[in-house]
């Protein structure tokens, strides 16, 4: 495997990415997928081999980095990749002057991968898309 992670500005990239996941295998809604925040979001791909695998994105508001859009296409999953994704997500938060905790929606079936990589979940569970959320936090002091 040689897998790359980076900031990028091939949206169309991350975009074609989250399509084929959130889109077409979980039935999200394309009006729901895409959002304003996507313009000012700090975008990661990772690449294997040079093809695109996976994306993050990372809205900063106030003191908290919000990680979303987080998606590794079937191939890619169970490589680790998707923690290497959060990995560099919260490398930059920690990074980024003024941002003291990283938080994320998270799809009720992943709060276990979440908790491995730090993050607590609170507060009660939501809908977001048509799929069952609860918000997680990692504090970065």
């Amino acid at each position: 495997m040689n897998r790359m992670i980076t900031v990028t500005q091939d949206h169309d990239a991350c975009f074609a990415l989250r399509h084929e996941v959130f889109v077409l295998e979980q039935g999200v809604p394309l009006a729901e997928e895409r959002d304003a925040l996507d313009a000012q979001a700090t975008h990661l791909l990772a690449t294997d081999a040079e093809q695109p695998v996976g994306a993050a994105r990372i809205v900063f508001l106030d003191d908290t980095a919000k990680i979303g859009r987080v998606c590794v296409l079937k191939p890619a999953r169970g490589t680790g990749l998707g923690a290497d994704l959060i990995e560099a997500a919260v490398s930059i938060a920690r990074e980024t002057p003024g941002i003291t905790r990283a938080k994320l929606g998270s799809q009720l079936h992943a709060i276990g991968f979440y908790e491995k990589l730090g993050f607590q979940a609170f507060g009660p569970v939501y809908d977001d898309a048509g799929i069952d959320h609860r918000d997680m936090v990692l504090n970065l002091q």
